[in-house]
């Protein structure tokens, strides 16, 4: 027979030491943190904290330059036809309130479905923030020429932006998926 490693002992009320088996193993500070982030975000009506660092690439970076997303605050029990509440610096909001219907589509592109309905406008400070800009992982393999020559020909650069970065993410994972 073999014998069992000594487990941490915890004394219960009657003084007898019992034995606490431990749960998980230890894990790095880094692994946790996406996750805290995550739950701070949510607090303050966030549903995904990429909308706060990625604002310039959502609404370009003029508006971002005179704007910031607060909070989206959703009706109670639902996900969708939130009001995303905007700050912005002072004397820009004429302009601004032009361009809602775009700002509220392109929020609405970035997630996926329509999390937002309207947007509520308050005017304050502004702090400007650099676009978030980390090198390309060194593995990455050139998007294939043959795939490269067909983007060329798409005339919107966002959809050719996005069909490239599918085609290099395509390359770099060997082929397809499969499925099933």
């Amino acid at each position: 027979m073999t014998e069992r490693p000594a487990q941490p002992k915890m004394k219960s009320r009657k003084g007898e030491a019992e034995e606490r088996p431990r749960i998980g193993a230890p894990r790095r500070i880094a692994d946790l943190m996406p996750a805290i982030g995550a739950a701070a975000f949510r607090k303050f009506g966030f549903v995904q904290s990429s909308i706060v660092t990625r604002w310039a690439e959502i609404v370009g970076p003029h508006y971002a330059g005179i704007s910031e997303p607060e909070s989206i605050r959703f009706p109670a029990g639902k996900k969708a036809g939130g009001t995303l509440q905007l700050t912005v610096m002072s004397g820009h909001a004429p302009m601004i309130q032009h361009v809602l219907p775009d700002i509220i589509e392109r929020v609405n592109r970035f997630f996926g479905y329509a999390a937002v309905a309207k947007v509520a406008m308050r005017q304050g400070m502004v702090q400007p923030r650099e676009p978030e800009r980390r090198p390309p992982p060194r593995n990455l393999k050139p998007v294939p020429v043959e795939l490269g020559d067909s983007l060329r020909d798409i005339g919107d650069p966002e959809l050719r932006a996005v069909l490239e970065s599918l085609a290099q993410g395509l390359a770099n994972s060997g082929g397809l998926p499969k499925i099933g």
